[in-house]
């Protein structure tokens, strides 16, 4: 159990035409890092969004860094990562680092060159080319704007889907980005971050949030919702008795497997079946399938 939050969330609520985001109450963990997981659509962006600061059309209470007030100071240890518009479309990789440090005291140049020089764009290329932000690839633009946020000395990272547009070698890469930033703060820095797919970010995740049509429907600690659920297989001719009790399910040619509330498996009894732990991935999709009533 964490003992602190960096973000307390109470009655949140923005509405859209058909759609709505709403959290009663959430509590973000201080010192790790958390996903944030669901389908396109979901509302992930729309609540980083307001997190960030970049929406201000809600209602409802944000508490940042156990109620700090000051507006310049939240802005200064957050960073923020998105799709869109993130810089202006002409400027370049050096005028790119010109402008963060005008915006971010605690922006390092030369600590944004070397991580652009980690993630493979070349610093004798950054500074003879002159090509626009926009004129780069989705995945260089997302390696810019990571290097320019881990240049900076923060408390908090929020991250909209920063691995949808990075090849695996990449992704891994963020992974290890994430969890070096969260071991440097010792206990002080936290991430939160969206994604659609854990698959890939799995081996970072301490805590996950799943939402679904603006709401959370599971929230817990990685550990914890692998000892929640169970991982069930067995043959069909148990299938239609298994049915009943498992929490998802899938039957094939082969068999049948599908998650198991862990308090229920008693009522697996003298069933054939096998048992295993569930991955983040498995219990994300079970639970995402359940509350969207997805076959």
């Amino acid at each position: 159990m964490y003992k602190e939050s960096v973000i307390k969330i109470k009655d949140l609520s923005k509405k859209f035409k058909g759609f709505e985001l709403n959290i009663p109450s959430l509590d973000i963990p201080k010192g790790f890092a958390t996903a944030l997981i669901g389908e396109n659509g979901a509302g992930k962006s729309t609540f980083i969004n307001i997190l960030a600061g970049i929406r201000l059309d809600y209602k409802g209470t944000i508490d940042y860094f156990n109620g700090e007030k000051d507006e310049q100071l939240i802005r200064e240890n957050t960073g923020y990562t998105g799709p869109g518009n993130y810089f202006m479309p002409h400027w370049t990789i050096p005028q790119i680092a010109s402008a963060s440090g005008l915006l971010f005291e605690k922006f390092d140049k030369d600590k944004f060159y070397d991580i652009c020089n980690m993630l493979g764009i070349e610093i004798s290329g950054i500074k003879k080319n002159k090509k626009g932000f926009n004129k780069l690839s989705d995945g260089m633009k997302m390696k810019v704007i990571l290097a320019n946020v881990f240049a900076r000395e923060t408390k908090m990272l929020l991250l909209d889907e920063p691995a949808s547009p990075l090849d695996p070698l990449m992704r891994d890469k963020l992974c290890q980005m994430i969890r070096e930033y969260i071991e440097k703060g010792d206990g002080e820095n936290s991430v939160f971050f969206s994604t659609h797919n854990i698959t890939d970010m799995e081996n970072v995740t301490d805590y996950a949030i799943i939402m679904e049509k603006g709401k959370i429907v599971e929230q817990g600690f990685s550990e914890d919702l692998k000892e929640k659920y169970i991982l069930v297989k067995g043959d069909n001719e148990d299938a239609d008795i298994a049915k009943n009790i498992l929490f998802s399910f899938q039957k094939s040619s082969y068999g049948f497997e599908g998650l198991c509330l862990a308090e229920d498996a008693g009522k697996l009894a003298g069933l054939n079946i096998s048992k295993e732990v569930p991955g983040l991935s498995q219990i994300s999709i079970a639970v995402m399938k359940k509350y969207t009533k997805l076959a």
